[in-house]
């Protein structure tokens, strides 16, 4: 007889992580996690001529936007920035049209897996990008308060990769990595008098609802793709989710098809059947789950619980609504099942630079907005109709669309790291809105170059300046201010876009909604009052040749501007008279030179940027408040 010597488990898994294979290797930037902002950052990260590495525990690419499901954006349409801007037209060209609104939720739908491909082909064009998928984080490494890089592991812990790096990116859902370096950071609603908004209530550790969303495909009228009765299912879960669904109460206001065609995504060419992301709020897949403290084992049983609630969402909609057609879509995610969960709601880092709903409301209260390194313009919308329990009366307050502080990016006192996805350093109240997938996405693509400008500049992340960093994303047509009135294909948008930056001529923030904006109105005329308080704010010196209430004429500005020796630029140090600008107004793309009349906003702009040091300059320093070093004597 054989015996058989059963081994305890424990011991067994000792064995197991002493023999594992560790991988050590080094790169310039590190990049944890895979989602939308973690991609940006490595692709343009590598982009910049920078060694990346970016780690990811799933197959995909995308996060939120590909793994988690949630395949129908919100928000930033009429804001074509950057990456985010890139990404659809990459959409536009695979689908063969512009129009995506194919459901009533949002402006652009698209499959998951044709998200995850567009990634993966941009970072597979990167020479300087390595990509490893399906490994976990597992530690990071530090000397003194400087992360110099991390461990990853995969998921049955044969095999560990240990990387050394310049620059660290925590890109996870939840801040795993910041978390682990020891950074401060908040979880949950905010103390009102910490905070500092008068909308916040109280200090409590209540986040968003979670939903593990799912793509659903019509298989035709006389197909049963009815799944198994899911473990636990209470059909009164779901009650009230549509007119044609039973409902104790007050039923959301449209049927099922209506529920159904929310997130109705575009067919691929040569496709026959319809798609649809189910992420439905009202009495839906929407989940009450807490377990960003947790670790990654642990959550993976308490995942099973939203899992769950999903399937006896889908079995409803099956038999209660008699849609026993409409079934997983096979090919998609995992058997039309969500990856990971969508977090509406994780950690968020104290940051160097905090930003409250304050900057948002009014952002020229403060100067914050002269760092912005991304843009958005979504309401503020919070999930907590799940939550087991009262949830405190918070005021949603109207917002313009608005800019994201680079500051927000870099934790207080940890140095070699950078916080990107939707764990930046905002409030609880601020991140209803800075979650949202293209703002991710864009601060995502700020993160990227903020590290290689680190690495470039051999500098620490908190040294390197402002103006360096959105000089290289204004090259990548990223927006700085968000004006919904000029867009990238004019010809003068970045000049009008680093002017706007300094505050020298400001924008009007407009509450409009789902799509909130703010406008630069290019073409009105200059006005004396607001162009002497825009010098005045931004150099504290005052300038009396401005007369307040006038317009601006060519011949009266250029004569003033000759005479701020230390912002002129060399090329016109030589200019005799207003005339001798106009060969240069002429080259700018400028018409109808005419000292004597008025000029626009615009024009102005034009001439600032071309003919005066006001952005980018050494000279000009500018900390991350977006304060001035200015000395008076340099005037």
């Amino acid at each position: 007889m054989t015996k058989i010597c059963l081994f305890p488990l424990f011991l067994l898994a000792s064995v197991a992580f002493s023999q594992r294979k560790v991988i050590t290797t080094e790169t310039e930037v590190l990049v944890i996690g895979g989602g939308v902002g973690g991609t940006a950052a490595a692709i343009q990260s590598a982009r910049l001529g920078v060694k990346t590495i970016l780690v990811e525990p799933t197959n995909m690419l995308g996060g939120m936007l590909t793994a988690a499901g949630v395949s129908c954006t919100d928000g930033n349409d009429q804001l074509p920035s950057g990456m985010w801007e890139e990404f659809r037209q990459a959409l536009y060209k695979h689908y063969g049209r512009k129009r995506l609104n194919t459901g009533w939720v949002s402006n652009t739908n698209f499959e998951p897996k044709v998200g995850d491909s567009i990634f993966k082909a941009w970072a597979a064009k990167e020479k300087n990008l390595k990509v490893y998928f399906g490994y976990d984080f597992e530690s990071v490494g530090k000397e003194g308060n400087k992360v110099t890089g991390a461990t990853l592991r995969k998921k049955d812990n044969t095999e560990a990769i240990k990387i050394k790096a310049g620059v660290v990116i925590d890109g996870t859902e939840l801040g795993d990595v910041f978390a682990a370096t020891g950074a401060a950071y908040d979880l949950g609603m905010d103390d009102p008098a910490i905070c500092g908004e008068k909308e916040a209530r109280e200090k409590n550790n209540i986040i968003q609802d979670l939903t593990w969303a799912a793509v659903l495909k019509d298989n035709g009228p006389g197909a049963d793709k009815t799944i198994a009765k899911p473990d636990g299912y209470d059909a009164k879960k779901y009650y009230c989710t549509c007119t044609d669904a039973p409902c104790e109460g007050k039923p959301w206001n449209g049927d099922k098809m209506k529920m159904l065609h929310y997130g109705k995504l575009p067919r691929s060419p040569g496709a026959q059947q319809d798609k649809y992301m189910l992420n439905w709020p009202p009495f839906g897949n929407d989940i009450y789950l807490n377990v960003v403290e947790e670790s990654s084992e642990s959550r993976v049983k308490s995942y099973e619980l939203t899992k769950n609630h999903t399937l006896g969402f889908i079995y409803f909609m099956q038999t209660e609504l008699g849609m026993k057609n409409i079934g997983l879509a096979d090919d998609e995610l995992d058997g039309g099942m969500a990856l990971i969960p969508y977090n509406r709601e994780g950690r968020r880092v104290k940051g160097v630079v905090r930003m409250n709903i304050n900057h948002i409301k009014h952002p020229y209260d403060y100067t914050l907005y002269r760092t912005g390194i991304a843009v958005g313009d979504y309401p503020v919308d919070h999930h907590h109709a799940r939550y087991p329990g009262k949830v405190p009366e918070i005021e949603f307050p109207p917002i313009p669309a608005y800019n994201v502080p680079m500051g927000t990016l870099i934790p207080e006192k940890t140095d070699g790291l950078i916080v990107c996805e939707k764990g930046i350093s905002v409030t609880n109240i601020v991140n209803g809105t800075t979650r949202l997938q293209p703002v991710v996405l864009l601060t995502g693509q700020a993160a990227g170059v903020l590290a290689a400008k680190a690495v470039q500049l051999k500098k620490k992340i908190r040294e390197v300046p402002v103006r360096t960093v959105q000089e290289e994303l204004l090259k990548a047509k990223t927006y700085l201010m968000p004006f919904a009135d000029v867009k990238p294909d004019d010809p003068h948008w970045e000049a009008i876009q680093k002017v706007s930056a300094t505050g020298i001529l400001k924008g009007e923030g407009k509450a409009e909604g789902w799509a909130n904006k703010m406008f630069f109105y290019p073409d009105s005329l200059v006005m004396g009052q607001e162009f002497r308080y825009g010098l005045f704010q931004y150099t504290r010196k005052s300038y009396g040749w401005l007369p307040p209430g006038n317009e601006q004429k060519i011949s009266m500005i250029f004569g003033k501007l000759k005479g701020l020796n230390y912002w002129r630029k060399k090329e016109f140090a030589l200019t005799k008279s207003v005339e001798d600008l106009k060969p240069y107004w002429e080259s700018w793309g400028l018409k109808d030179f005419n000292p004597d009349r008025f000029i626009t906003r615009k024009e102005l702009c034009v001439m600032l940027d071309n003919c005066i040091l006001l952005f980018g300059s050494k000279n000009l320093p500018m900390d991350i408040n977006g304060k001035m070093g200015f000395k008076y004597s340099e005037f």
